[in-house]
């Protein structure tokens, strides 16, 4: 029974973060109708950037402030300078981009910090163990799940409740409308997708005393993100939820059950999904 919640714990924290890197795709292409395929690279850049950070402050927090904040200044300037340049080009010159810029962040990273898995440790009570149902955990599986339910919270919030979220949903719908109206359009794109970025950001510092920080981290975890945002729906956050939570109990409990096949049971799951309904579980007919 002990293994059973590990395993279920295993699951919901690797689903956590899942969620945490997904959702800032989901954003990006939900409001922007982008295919960013530089997103996970950011999510990497700034797992290194916590580490440089780390190891010149000894201060875990002080990296969860400014790596998602660097990666939102960065977000935005490949916006405003590259990406809007081609956005009405459509989507292959968006991916042909995207990937460019995933390509130079990934030898950039070489470069800088080398080829070789960098171990990262929080210290302070992170670095501890908690008990539950008489199972030890540790405390810093935990703090991922929780980072990943607020910020869950918090982006419903803010495109659900806020004047800002309702006038992205609207300028998604009709941009000249709403631009008409006095809202600056481009601005608010520029926005959500460094928001996007700092999603990205946020997920990469969260994941590195995780996972570990090496040069394959963007690649393992962007093709997990968008079987996410497939299964759960191109531009649904609700789904990018969902979705997550699948994907972190099969990938749990298929490295138990069938460690051979545990990676072909998603790819099987996203293909009775994709013919059951092609849209995603809570995407939209266009």
């Amino acid at each position: 029974m002990n293994v059973i919640i590990i395993f279920i714990l295993h699951g919901l924290v690797y689903a956590g973060l899942l969620f945490l890197v997904s959702s800032g795709l989901t954003l990006v292409f939900g409001m922007m109708n982008v295919l960013n395929f530089a997103h996970a690279s950011f999510y990497m850049l700034a797992a290194y950037f916590s580490y440089s950070l780390l190891k010149w402050t000894g201060n875990f927090w002080l990296c969860l402030l400014i790596c998602p904040f660097l990666l939102f200044v960065i977000g935005a300037l490949i916006e405003r300078f590259l990406l809007r340049k081609v956005h009405v080009l459509g989507h292959l010159h968006e991916l042909l981009l995207t990937f460019g810029i995933a390509f130079i962040i990934s030898e950039m990273v070489k470069w800088i910090w080398g080829t070789a898995p960098l171990p990262i440790q929080v210290g302070g009570f992170l670095d501890g163990n908690v008990t539950i149902l008489g199972i030890i955990y540790p405390t810093y599986r935990f703090f991922v799940l929780f980072c990943s339910i607020m910020i869950g919270l918090l982006m419903s919030y803010l495109l659900l409740k806020t004047r800002m979220g309702i006038t992205v949903r609207s300028a998604v719908d009709d941009s000249e409308m709403v631009n008409a109206l006095g809202v600056n359009t481009p601005r608010l794109f520029m926005f959500v997708f460094a928001l996007g970025a700092a999603l990205s950001g946020l997920a990469g510092v969260i994941a590195g005393p995780l996972l570990s920080i090496n040069i394959g981290m963007a690649t393992a975890i962007l093709v997990d993100a968008f079987v996410v945002i497939v299964i759960g729906g191109f531009g649904s956050l609700i789904g990018a939820v969902v979705a997550s939570l699948m994907i972190g109990q099969i990938q749990s409990f298929g490295a138990l059950l069938f460690p051979k096949i545990s990676l072909a049971l998603i790819y099987l799951l996203m293909a009775i999904v994709l013919i059951t309904k092609p849209s995603g579980l809570f995407g939209e007919k266009k």
